[in-house]
């Protein structure tokens, strides 16, 4: 999943989203346990993909406390 893919959702699709990647971690290192997990190269590919998706949450919350902090000052 790209990063301009991640941007393009609402704030509720974000959510959504990172806490559907941390239950799919979760599956896959149950299975990397069991032994049961065919592609071991998709844990780092999903760990990168729960990080943008935290940035882009990131990038928001910030934004809108700055934004937030300037209506604040203007009064």
């Amino acid at each position: 999943m790209y990063a301009t893919e991640i941007r393009q959702l609402n704030d509720a699709e974000l959510v959504t989203k990172f806490l559907d990647l941390k239950e799919e971690l979760f599956t896959m290192r149950f299975q990397l346990a069991t032994g049961s997990l065919e592609k071991h190269n998709l844990i780092p590919r999903l760990k990168k993909d729960i990080a943008r998706v935290q940035t882009v949450l990131n990038e928001r919350d910030i934004t809108a406390s700055a934004t937030t902090d300037a209506d604040g000052d203007k009064s």
